[in-house]
């Protein structure tokens, strides 16, 4: 508790650890927090296919542990614990989780945020076993089979887009008469020949075996219930971030997300916000790396003048 640290990194994932490398690399004493594993969201991804570095892919899980061992080697720490509480103004901010309290003179947050679930039975169990949040992600598993869609939002037509060039038949579900999606994907998706767009519906139940067989829609208005055969489901309805700790201590924007520009600075100084959890137009692990780097540079600038 005595010790105050330059930095502290909310979130062990690909953000957080890009901060923690270049941090500790430039001789800031770096602390993450990290209440899970490294590598966040992308832990659980089977494969990456793009990211620079890496010509035959590499599994999340094995970059999470490789980012982490990067940082380690220059001297950040990481210790395991949930955050429970922030205090986040003036020139030493104070965390506390459930291994302990801290002090920093910066930190960087990097909780990143969770996709949200249809909460059907079974969802769990079969993520990366035909249940998948991100098509780019995991689209090139499901060349020439068929995939179901759900959601009406513009990451739902864009995924719907995107599969549809590498799937034989894309299916996109979708509870409301028409699309929230802006128009600029309303053509391309009516011109595609291989997908099918079911509006007024929503997704009442995943088949499986040992992966996903299937789905059953149901028609809203009507009722009537449709079993579709699909090997794998895109469920595409938005993400929540995980910000729950800094609400009424940082400006979050409408979808919770913290309001940060692409310096990564929040409404407090010494406060940076990087990858998933902050407001940006691509979330990527690419993107969240970049994002990680940033913060040290404007983190050193803010600890410079500070001291």
């Amino acid at each position: 508790m005595n010790r105050t640290h330059d930095m502290i990194i909310i979130g062990g994932g690909p953000a957080g650890y890009s901060a923690a490398l270049y941090a500790s690399r430039a001789g800031l004493d770096v602390l993450v927090l990290e209440k899970m594993q490294p590598g966040g969201q992308m832990a659980v991804t089977e494969t990456i296919d793009n990211y620079p570095g890496f010509d035959e892919g590499i599994d999340g899980f094995t970059l999470g542990m490789k980012m982490q061992a990067g940082a380690q080697r220059f001297g950040a720490v990481t210790e395991y614990g949930e955050v429970t509480l922030v205090e986040l103004e003036g020139g030493v901010k104070r965390i506390v989780t459930t291994s302990g309290e801290y002090l920093s003179r910066t930190v960087v947050i990097a909780t990143g945020a969770d996709p949200r679930t249809l909460g059907l039975e079974g969802e769990d169990d079969l993520m990366g076993r035909g249940i998948h949040y991100c098509g780019h992600c995991d689209g090139r598993f499901y060349k020439g089979k068929t995939v179901v869609v759900v959601g009406g939002g513009n990451t739902a037509a864009e995924d719907a887009l995107y599969l549809s060039r590498l799937a034989e038949k894309v299916y996109l579900v979708h509870r409301n008469e028409g699309l929230k999606a802006t128009k600029i994907y309303h053509d391309p998706l009516i011109r595609a020949e291989n997908i099918e767009i079911i509006p007024n519906s929503t997704v009442s139940d995943i088949s499986f075996e040992q992966k996903v067989t299937g789905v059953t829609v149901k028609n809203n208005k009507s009722g009537e219930e449709r079993d579709i055969k699909a090997d794998g489901v895109f469920v595409s309805i938005g993400r929540k971030p995980n910000t729950y700790l800094f609400e009424g201590k940082l400006d979050l924007n409408n979808g919770g997300y913290i309001i940060a520009d692409e310096t990564t600075k929040t409404s407090l100084d010494g406060v940076f916000a990087i990858g998933d959890v902050r407001t940006k137009a691509l979330r990527q692990v690419v993107t969240a790396v970049s994002d990680g780097a940033v913060a040290v540079h404007f983190a050193e600038e803010y600890i410079a003048l500070e001291n």
